[in-house]
């Protein structure tokens, strides 16, 4: 009898969900992806200056190409292209660890008692230099951004400087360097210190138009902003903070540039 029994069809295994945890990325992933980023940022904001350069039309002036990308409209434009770009490349860095974008980047609220702490901190800081500053008979702001905020005023593009500044450009340097590098570098070896050591020092590189004064100002604000990323564990505490001091930077330059 048993060989008259029809066999049963073999059972099909369910299929196994992908059981990988959501992991970060350690040093070595988040440097490649870092330049990834980077390099699409760069990208980003080349788009504007090729622009710019070829509307020129005719025969091509080495001069006022240059005037062209110095000019406040130009940089300005750029400046926000970078945004959208970094936008894009650091989702796609952070899609493959299965971690949420706002999560992996700390895209969170602080409290009011964490902002204001962290404003006064800043403003001590910036307050410090500027005092520093002074007393070296220095320039308390750098003289290449008064050139870019008479040409952006010329071209009456200076509300679009002030959203770069102020706006665009907090957001995609923080999210590079706060967000995306410190969250994986922090995860690595190099432990917390070492993160916000290194992404401080990758984002200073991103202001080489400084000298070596606004240059050391730029890494202390820098290690500051690591440092509150830290310890409240938002990002969105830094964009703010930044944000602020790029704008009463602008504001200040401004004035300065009228009194003169």
């Amino acid at each position: 009898m048993d060989s008259l029994t029809t066999a049963s069809p073999t059972a099909v295994p369910p299929a196994i969900p992908d059981q990988r945890p959501p992991r970060a990325w350690k040093f070595w992933g988040t440097t490649l992806w870092g330049v990834f980023i980077f390099a699409a940022m760069f990208l980003g904001q080349l788009s504007v200056i090729i622009y710019f350069v070829l509307r020129q039309g005719g025969s091509f002036d080495i001069t006022e190409a240059i005037r062209v990308i110095g000019g406040g409209l130009t940089i300005s434009l750029s400046v926000i292209l970078g945004l959208p770009a970094v936008l894009l490349a650091t989702w796609v860095a952070i899609r493959p660890t299965r971690i949420p974008f706002a999560d992996y980047l700390a895209l969170r609220w602080p409290s009011w008692r964490d902002f204001f702490i962290g404003l006064a901190a800043l403003v001590i800081l910036v307050g410090g230099w500027d005092l520093l500053s002074r007393a070296l008979g220095r320039e308390v702001t750098p003289g290449f951004m008064g050139e870019v905020l008479k040409t952006a005023q010329a071209d009456g593009a200076l509300w679009l400087l002030v959203i770069a500044f102020a706006v665009a450009a907090p957001m995609w340097e923080e999210i590079f360097a706060r967000g995306f590098l410190y969250r994986g570098w922090s995860e690595s070896r190099l432990g917390v210190a070492g993160a916000i050591f290194l992404s401080s020092l990758a984002w200073t590189s991103l202001h080489l138009q400084y000298d070596w004064f606004f240059f050391g100002e730029v890494f202390s604000i820098g290690l500051l902003l690591g440092y509150l990323r830290y310890r409240t564990n938002s990002t969105w505490l830094t964009i703010a903070l930044h944000g602020i001091n790029n704008l009463a930077a602008t504001i200040q330059t401004f004035w300065l540039a009228g009194s003169h």
